[in-house]
């Protein structure tokens, strides 16, 4: 019998998904970060250990898999997959493949094998895969490497210093971001928020992200004009790589991941992506991801093997839940 093996690896926790042909769950595991960034060893041990949970719950051995597929939080670039591959080699799948995790991400919110995917939380991914199975991707390595802006690290930064502007004179426009994120930090007004970060090197925190959206529900000019700004800078991500791999006549999906864009209250940003994208993709549909990404690592372990993923198996895989981090 047929058995595949999805491991999704993120900084916070490793999942690993085992099915049979027809999408059946069989077998699982969870440990904890499996970035090799941000401790190699910590998550060479936490991807094998996930994956001997997955094994060991469905009594089977490695060599019974058919295909493994890693999708990996900080394989980027070819010196990370350099420093990665020996853990794969060690443990000794018979047939297997690794990515970045942005690519499982892709698949697990679309029923074809490629597409397109933006990941907008704390930072900023995009990739693409095209009907030959070519792929690309922006590695999320900050605004200086050309990513960045319109995730939530910089829409934090863009809702403080708006209030600060609005305080100082240069933005002439009315906004509730001068009450708003003063309020929210605990400050009494935002000459004393002003003072007391600038003296004691403080940035701002992630949670301001927030108020963007809570100003712009309100109508707020300013609000909206950062959202529309980061939904376009997004658009403008996804379209170089549609450019690059030659898709823009291909009927496809983009799929939104990350708080950002999956649980934004206002629409503003996820419209000037599709403004964006529509101009050079008219056949491209905009979808937000609903799954774990995991499972869209056992989609792409079944398109590796060539096995034709049909409706039936797709819903099968897509009603699979998780409770507490578990898979149930």
């Amino acid at each position: 019998m047929a058995m595949f093996l999805g491991i999704d690896a993120g900084g916070s926790k490793t999942q690993a998904l085992l099915t049979d042909k027809d999408g059946h769950l069989i077998g699982q595991g969870i440990t904890g970060n499996g970035n090799h960034q941000i401790n190699y060893a910590e998550a060479r041990v936490n991807i094998m250990d996930a994956c001997r949970q997955a094994l060991e719950s469905a009594g089977i051995t490695k060599e019974q898999v058919s295909y493994a597929y890693f999708g990996l939080s900080g394989a980027d670039r070819e010196p990370d997959y350099v420093i990665l591959r020996p853990i794969f080699e060690e443990m000794g799948f018979p047939n297997y493949e690794f990515t970045c995790d942005t690519m499982i991400a892709m698949r697990a919110g679309t029923s074809r094998a490629y597409g397109a995917v933006i990941i907008s939380g704390t930072g900023f991914n995009s990739a693409a895969k095209n009907k030959n199975g070519d792929e690309l991707q922006y590695g999320g390595f900050g605004f200086l490497y050309g990513d960045g802006q319109g995730a939530g690290a910089d829409l934090a930064v863009h809702a403080y210093r708006s209030a600060i502007r609005a305080w100082d004179g240069r933005e002439r426009r009315p906004t509730i971001l001068n009450k708003l994120v003063p309020e929210h930090l605990g400050y009494s007004s935002i000459e004393a928020m002003y003072n007391h970060m600038l003296d004691q090197q403080i940035h701002p925190p992630l949670e301001l992200a927030k108020l963007v959206f809570e100003a712009a529900a309100k109508e707020d000019v300013v609000a909206i004009s950062i959202l529309k700004e980061a939904g376009d800078e997004h658009g403008i991500a996804v379209n170089a790589l549609i450019d690059r791999l030659h898709m823009q006549n291909e009927a496809f999906d983009i799929v939104l991941a990350g708080s950002v864009l999956t649980k934004g209250s206002t629409p503003h940003m996820i419209q000037a992506i599709e403004a964006r994208v529509s101009k050079l993709a008219p056949k491209a549909t905009i979808v937000k991801l609903e799954i774990e990404p995991v499972i869209g690592a056992v989609m792409s372990a079944m398109d590796s093997h060539g096995l034709l993923i049909t409706a039936e198996i797709d819903a099968r895989l897509r009603a699979i839940k998780f409770h507490k981090g578990a898979i149930i």
